[in-house]
């Protein structure tokens, strides 16, 4: 059945969400964005509005197309009882192996995503990312293209993993923890704060 979708965010990933709704055979409605500068149409569909609109659609569908953690989330809490859309692009490789996507959540072109992975809600999993087997991804969590998360590693709340990042097998992240663009994660990280290298280290304050 399709599904008719309002995009919230009009950004660089706002646009590549909208793209992977038409590739799932989906219908894009238009984006709804508080940047009142933008054009009457963006990469062919219409501008709606400011954020505040989405009452307007009480027979859409929506996803927070937003990459920042923190507003992701500030949205869910403001449109809590909306009826959100996961958004899954078709080259995406997805085990049907007690896997599992929350609402709301975006899985971009050529990600993996392996047996008994659990994806929380509101998550992003970037271009060519791969999620392992046994993976736990915490609700409004991104990560990156290109990163990849070896086989029984969790994942925080909002945390960040950059893009081509690596993280080794059974180990655990912290919620909001940041991981630099191609760090390796070789110990658990029970601090939240941004890690950056190989090995991933905490900057200091």
């Amino acid at each position: 059945m399709n599904q008719q979708v309002i995009v919230i965010g009009a950004g660089g990933h706002g646009r590549v969400v909208a793209d992977v709704i038409t590739c799932a055979g989906d219908t894009v409605l238009g984006f709804l964005d508080d940047n009142g500068d933008l054009p009457e149409r963006i990469i062919g569909f219409p501008y709606l509005g400011k954020t505040d609109r989405f009452s307007d659609y009480p027979g859409a569908s929506f996803i927070i197309a937003i990459g920042d953690s923190e507003i992701r989330e500030r949205f869910a809490a403001r449109m809590s009882g909306c009826r959100w859309y996961t958004a899954i692009h078709p080259s995406a490789v997805i085990s049907q192996r007690e896997t599992e996507i929350g609402e709301g959540s975006a899985v971009m072109a050529n990600a993996v995503i392996g047996p008994c992975a659990k994806v929380g809600k509101h998550c992003i999993v970037n271009t060519a990312a791969v999620v392992e087997h046994n993976n736990t991804v915490g609700d409004f969590s991104h990560v990156s293209v290109g990163a990849k998360l070896a086989g029984t590693v969790t994942v925080g709340r909002g945390v960040w993993i950059g893009i081509g990042a690596s993280v080794i097998n059974d180990v655990t992240i912290c919620d909001r923890a940041l991981i630099g663009a191609g760090a390796m994660v070789i110990r658990n990280i029970s601090v939240p704060g941004k890690y950056i290298g190989v090995p991933a280290i905490r900057l200091d304050r």
